[in-house]
């Protein structure tokens, strides 16, 4: 039977999960950049809210039923966000996303040319 998700630990050691891992650094930039603006963490250091935003995250895209061919969460036909949790990953996002660009320009624009690929469908089981 087919493993459902990987761990980041295993993707990371995995050249098959590129697009996942480069997401996963997109995500802790962001929020990192988010978090040191907000709440004045220390760099590299969340607090406990965004901590848990962090963790929340990347248990989504690991299980990510799309698996390597995930599009970028604006762009997903499927989500698997709680609507709390989606609600601050979006805001973060929004604040985050265009000072990205200045301060991890080369990771803004690969997330930018995955945000155009175009978003699989989900096969329903027959």
């Amino acid at each position: 039977m087919p493993r459902l998700y990987v761990s980041s630990a295993a993707a990371a050691r995995t050249a098959k999960f590129v697009r996942r891992r480069r997401e996963l650094k997109t995500i802790d930039a962001m929020l990192d950049l988010y978090c040191r603006h907000h709440h004045q963490s220390d760099n590299g250091r969340l607090c406990s809210k965004c901590g848990e935003l962090r963790s929340y995250a990347r248990r989504r895209l690991e299980r990510c039923v799309f698996g390597e061919e995930k599009p970028t969460c604006a762009k997903c036909t499927v989500h698997c966000y709680k609507a709390g949790m989606r609600e601050r990953i979006r805001g973060v996002m929004q604040w985050a996303s265009p000072r990205m660009l200045w301060r991890r320009p080369l990771l803004t624009i690969r997330h930018m040319i995955d945000g155009r690929r175009v978003a699989p469908t989900l096969q329903r089981a027959v």
